[in-house]
């Protein structure tokens, strides 16, 4: 499993930037980002080297923030493999909160990083069917 780091924030000019120079000042690193709007506020999901550092970072410059486990999910980089997971995962009878993909820069492939409930259960499950997950 994975913490990643939710934040909420303003939906301004200049908020991305403003969060990502307070953690990268720290030394942080973000190796994941995907954000969700609406018209005033949105939700940053971001996986970064020191999530619970740049938490209280955030915090202490007044973001409303979060760790959240997730599970990142190893698929092949061709045609269809988001699929035939999310295939499985069906098959398995998981059902997934929210689900993006990145790239791990460990395996050097696209990661899903779902958001589930139950994470031992489907990670044996996702494991049996032969992914490997972090």
């Amino acid at each position: 499993m994975i913490d990643q780091l939710s934040v909420f924030t303003e939906n301004t000019k200049g908020a991305m930037m403003k969060m990502s120079k307070l953690i990268s000042d720290a030394g942080i690193d973000i190796y994941n980002v995907v954000t969700n709007d609406s018209a005033e506020f949105g939700i940053v999901r971001m996986l970064v080297t020191e999530p619970e550092k740049a938490a209280k970072l955030l915090q202490g410059s007044g973001y409303m923030c979060k760790l959240d486990k997730v599970i990142g999910v190893e698929i092949s980089d061709e045609v269809g493999s988001l699929t035939k997971l999310l295939t499985d995962i069906y098959d398995s009878n998981i059902s997934i909160d929210y689900i993006y993909v990145s790239y791990s820069r460990d395996f050097k492939l696209p990661l899903a990083v779902l958001r589930i409930t139950n994470y031992e259960e489907v990670e044996m499950s996702l494991q049996g069917r032969g992914y490997k997950t972090v």
